[in-house]
């Protein structure tokens, strides 16, 4: 086994280890269906909906449904939990509604986006190695899981707590945060789709505020989703903690940001509008001024 391999299979490994510690941390005072805890089995659903998609995108050796399959899994399972969880209540319908209406949104946009480019070329070194290209859609069932965890563990909790000012505070700060990302993700489309801006990079709009501003706008949603399930959390079920830190975790020191503004940097570096652009734009907090 080659050291890439090797070192996949290591990630992997620890990623469902992760995912089983999130699930009976979560799954504590939490609704169960034959004696099975939701929360548990959402966690596993999760997971195995990736390594299913993986055997037919690795045998043809394509990436495309990859990040449809991540919006697939996130509907799915928060539809399921809803449906099976005995007692839902409006916080649980509130977060629920929250989860799939960010996910369909997100989901069709990267669909569209790769079939517009044709394919995404951070997979072009991992798709003819089974063990990194599976790594991937395993780490993808950890990002469903542990973004979601907030909100799956609200809905299958058995603590029920009236919609209230927790209710009204998170949704504000949720929808603050998914219209930041939509105008965010709809003005760079629009400047891309202009023939004039070819090769150009976009400094306008939100973009003038911050350089990744629609990675701002989905750490601000899911804060605002933590916000809502506050109420209900209780002893083990505070693991819900690291949905928005382990999302700005990721945006910030992982797949987000670092390798696009690596990939900036290598476009553009040393022209002096795109340095200047550098020096007076934060990297994800906007500012104001």
């Amino acid at each position: 086994m080659k050291d890439a391999d090797r070192k996949a299979l290591i990630i992997l490994l620890v990623a469902v280890v992760v995912g089983v510690l999130v699930a009976v941390a979560g799954a504590q005072g939490g609704a169960a269906v034959g004696g099975f805890p939701l929360f548990a089995l959402g966690v596993a659903a999760a997971f195995l909906i990736q390594w299913l998609a993986f055997i037919p995108a690795f045998k043809a050796q394509t990436e495309t449904y990859y990040d449809l399959t991540g919006a697939l899994t996130y509907i799915s399972i928060t539809v399921l939990l809803v449906l099976l969880t005995p007692g839902v209540d409006a916080r649980a319908l509130l977060l629920a509604a929250m989860v799939v209406a960010w996910a369909a949104r997100l989901g069709s946009f990267l669909f569209r986006r790769v079939r517009r480019h044709g394919k995404d070329d951070r997979f072009d070194e991992l798709k003819p190695s089974f063990f990194r290209f599976l790594n991937t859609w395993t780490l993808q069932g950890l990002w469903v899981v542990l973004t979601a965890a907030a909100a799956w563990i609200a809905i299958t909790s058995a603590t029920r707590v009236a919609l209230d000012g927790w209710a009204l505070a998170g949704f504000v700060v949720w929808a603050a945060g998914f219209g930041i990302e939509i105008a965010a993700d709809s003005q760079k489309r629009r400047f891309k789709a202009d023939p004039a801006n070819e090769g150009k990079f976009i400094s306008t709009g939100l973009w003038s505020r911050s350089r990744h501003p629609n990675y701002f706008g989905e750490i601000v949603l899911w804060i605002g989703v933590l916000i809502i399930a506050v109420p209900v959390l209780e002893g083990w079920q505070w693991v819900a903690l690291l949905s928005p830190v382990f999302v700005a975790f990721l945006l910030i020191k992982g797949s987000g940001i670092p390798p696009l503004e690596k990939k900036a940097d290598k476009k553009w570096g040393g022209q002096p509008d795109y340095e200047a652009y550098k020096k007076n734009t934060p990297v994800l907090i906007p500012a104001f001024r």
